[in-house]
């Protein structure tokens, strides 16, 4: 009988530890509900694919922040090098252009240039002779670009000092004269042009723009890409929450630091007022980071570097915009989230960085919120997508955030239809079982959308493949967002798969 009662006794207490640890984990994550969301992509975060007429007014728009330029000599009918890809002289003897041989602009003005090459070194003279040596972007030549004609991509490198480069040989490339003429085959100075990567996000079409113009090309994309009719509409179709994207000048607003320009504080200050009105959630996403997190134009790269996280003054400036953020926001009612940072690159934004800033941006969110859940962003290029749960283990509302593309990749290219939907079911339906745990964060597939690389698909097929994603991210802990609300592209508008019914929510 003692046996017994000791047994029966043990039983009971395992049950109330396993009911506590459940209760536990319910009170710390306390979900109302999972989020079904729409991502404002485009909206204060420019990406010139999503609205490309953003860049049309632009002068000169050939030739924006990060455009990677190669010049193939007529003479000598190879590339310009920076030879070992910068910390050295330039060359013209490549026979095919990549990394060393692109030289990536940063514009200073419609006409005026500097070129950075690979290893981020600035175009330089030593002498007579033409080097990548310096660091320094203002310790570097400046350029203007002298085109034969529009409808010609022969061009001359003019130096404003009023010389041009010219290949005099293959391992040879100076800026020694000054005077030219016509553009014949047997001239050094002339060059065919190839652009080799275009860049247009923010730094892009705040600098194209320039000081005069920018403010009133931006205000007025603000005030009409999103208006509040967008956030009615969508409310009333099912989505319950948005996730909006913001560059760190934000905490800057009204004045910003160049070439960016004020007015997205008030722009989302308007999306608080009426998500409060439609009641809507709102999951603020620090879509770029200072120094660019991993070197793409939806993070305001100028010029595909990657420099956040790389100093402890880099992280803090980063962490005082998410304090910024949350004191703001902290009091309203539709103040969801906050995400962190938006997909990270790996390796370059190493894992020690990122731990080290999400515990302190998570602590500057408590500061001002204890009921905003704070997102954590998987790393783009990481093998674990588990790499986080450390840090995010034993924290307050914490969310991982995962994106889920069938796209970007080679295993995609060929699929059928049927083949893109049973990846799906399965392959994501794992995924998304592998970093959903009953003791870890909560699940966030933060971006997803209904488009494939299938050619001809019916308008049927669209629906199977949005279903089937509805369906298997719908079993995600915290929720989805769609990519995006609005976007030139059809399939990438949720408006449009909604209002034209290949979509169903």
């Amino acid at each position: 009988m003692s046996i017994c009662l000791n047994l029966r006794t043990l039983l009971l207490n395992f049950v109330i530890t396993l009911t506590m640890l459940s209760l536990s984990h319910e009170a710390r994550q306390n979900l109302d509900s999972p989020v079904r969301a729409v991502s404002l992509g485009g909206w204060l975060v420019t990406e010139g694919w999503i609205k490309p007429s953003l860049f049309d007014g632009i002068p000169n728009k050939d030739f924006l922040d990060g455009t990677g330029l190669q010049f193939k000599s007529v003479t000598t009918g190879k590339y310009l090098c920076a030879e070992s890809g910068g910390g050295t002289i330039l060359v013209a003897n490549r026979t095919a252009a990549s990394g060393w041989e692109t030289f990536r602009l940063w514009r200073l003005n419609e006409t005026t240039f500097r070129f950075r090459v690979f290893n981020k070194q600035f175009v330089g003279l030593d002498g007579i002779n033409v080097v990548a040596l310096t660091n320094i972007s203002t310790d570097s030549l400046t350029f203007n670009i002298v085109k034969e004609s529009n409808k010609s991509n022969r061009v001359r490198i003019k130096t404003t000092s009023g010389t041009y480069l010219q290949a005099k040989s293959e391992v040879m490339v100076s800026a020694d004269i000054s005077k030219v003429s016509g553009w014949r085959d047997d001239d050094p100075t002339v060059f065919q042009l190839t652009i080799g990567g275009r860049m247009q996000g923010e730094f892009q079409v705040t600098n194209g723009y320039g000081p005069l113009k920018a403010p009133q090309v931006m205000k007025d994309h603000w005030n009409s890409f999103i208006v509040e009719n967008d956030l009615k509409m969508i409310a009333s179709k099912g989505i319950n929450a948005l996730r909006i994207p913001v560059g760190w000048w934000i905490a800057s607003d009204p004045t910003p630091p160049s070439p960016y320009v004020a007015g997205s504080l008030h722009a989302l200050d308007n999306a608080f007022f009426w998500a409060q009105k439609y009641g809507l959630k709102i999951i603020i996403d620090l879509h770029a980071a200072p120094g660019s997190q991993n070197g793409y134009e939806h993070s305001s790269s100028r010029d595909t570097s990657q420099e956040w996280g790389k100093t402890d003054e880099n992280i803090q400036q980063t962490v005082n915009v998410i304090e910024f953020l949350a004191a703001r926001y902290a009091k309203s009612p539709s103040l969801y989230a906050v995400e962190l940072i938006n997909e990270p690159l790996s390796p370059g934004a190493t894992l020690e960085a990122l731990n080290k800033y999400y515990k302190a941006g998570y602590e500057a969110v408590r500061k001002h919120s204890k009921t905003a859940y704070v997102v954590l962003s998987n790393r783009l290029a990481s093998s674990d997508p588990r790499e986080f749960f450390p840090v995010a283990t034993g924290l307050m509302k914490t969310v991982i955030d995962v994106h889920y593309y069938s796209l970007y990749e080679s295993k995609f290219d060929n699929l059928t239809v049927q083949q893109n939907i049973d990846f799906i079911q399965t392959n994501r339906s794992s995924d998304l079982t592998f970093v959903t745990t009953s003791n870890g964060p909560l699940t966030f597939v933060g971006e997803w959308v209904s488009e494939w690389k299938v050619n001809g698909a019916t308008k049927e097929d669209y629906q199977r493949f949005a279903k089937a994603q509805l369906d298997v991210y719908g079993r995600a802990t915290f929720g989805w967002s769609y990519w995006t609300l609005k976007n030139v592209n059809n399939h990438w508008s949720l408006e449009w798969m909604i209002n034209n019914g290949y979509i169903k929510l």
